[in-house]
């Protein structure tokens, strides 16, 4: 596996606002290095954390999905984020994965935290979605689906787990603790992008965006401040580390059971 070189964004969202995001966001990828191949945006990256789904959402053929296709392939670089999509009559926190060639595809938000009442506005996620970038396979997924294993859990699947938040602040020290988690369970890299700043709302974000190894440790760290931090994930020490240290051959074989699939058993 050849090295894969990654951006994460980190910024102060503007509540509600496409534009400025988006203005914002095209002034931090002219920062992004060269050699970077992925380019991370966060959650609800065009309006920060919002349950204003009548007001916001946008569709599969929008202006925020037109404008991460013309910001791949200006920098000819693979963009990912979330942001609020109605498709077919509901709505979903949606992850794009935006290629330069432009052919998008998706993952729904599996967990919606009902905390602030996101099951009340979206339609969650029915299943996971790992996409190929070379010779790397990552499995993108979002907020609060971090605090559940058996989603992040993969046996051999993926060579990155990536997780785009608006996590809060007030809970900070869980972002910092499951994120290396996921590396080391899953024996591969992890990256998360959080936000920063205050929202709409009053709910404070500390950023703490970063990556980590398959042992844990940490590769970068954003702390709370705006800007772009990459890192270079070495592809071959990845594998070397997995032949020394085979783990995932004595992982237990499970199958996943959506709340879906037990409405469909009792019909």
């Amino acid at each position: 596996m050849r090295n894969l070189t990654v951006s994460l964004l980190q910024a102060d969202l503007h509540w509600q606002d496409p534009a400025q995001n988006q203005d914002l966001f095209a002034k931090l990828a002219r920062q992004v290095p060269a050699q970077t191949q992925l380019l991370v945006l966060p959650e609800m990256f065009n309006t920060g954390f919002t349950m204003e789904t009548a007001t916001v959402a946008e569709s599969m053929d929008g202006p925020s999905i037109a404008w991460m296709r013309e910001l791949a392939r200006r920098h000819e670089v693979t963009v990912t984020g979330s942001l609020v999509i109605a498709d077919d009559g509901r709505c979903f926190n949606r992850l794009i994965w935006m290629p330069p060639s432009g052919e998008a595809s998706s993952y729904d938000k599996r967990h919606l935290f009902r905390m602030a009442g996101e099951q009340e506005h979206f339609a969650a996620g029915e299943s996971r979605q790992i996409f190929r970038l070379d010779d790397w396979r990552i499995c993108p997924l979002v907020c609060y689906d971090l605090r559940f294993p058996v989603w992040s859990r993969g046996i051999n699947e993926f060579d990155l787990l990536l997780y785009v938040a608006n996590w809060p602040a007030a809970r900070r020290s869980a972002w910092q603790s499951l994120l290396p988690a996921r590396g080391v369970e899953n024996l591969c890299y992890c990256a998360g992008l959080n936000r920063i700043g205050t929202d709409g709302k009053g709910i404070e974000y500390a950023g703490d965006s970063g990556a980590w190894d398959y042992l844990g440790k940490a590769m970068a760290d954003g702390g709370s401040t705006p800007g772009v931090i990459t890192v270079e994930l070495d592809g071959v020490a990845l594998t070397r580390y997995r032949e020394k240290f085979p783990a995932h051959l004595d992982a237990d074989r499970f199958s996943l059971r959506t709340q879906a699939d037990d409405s469909k058993n009792q019909t």
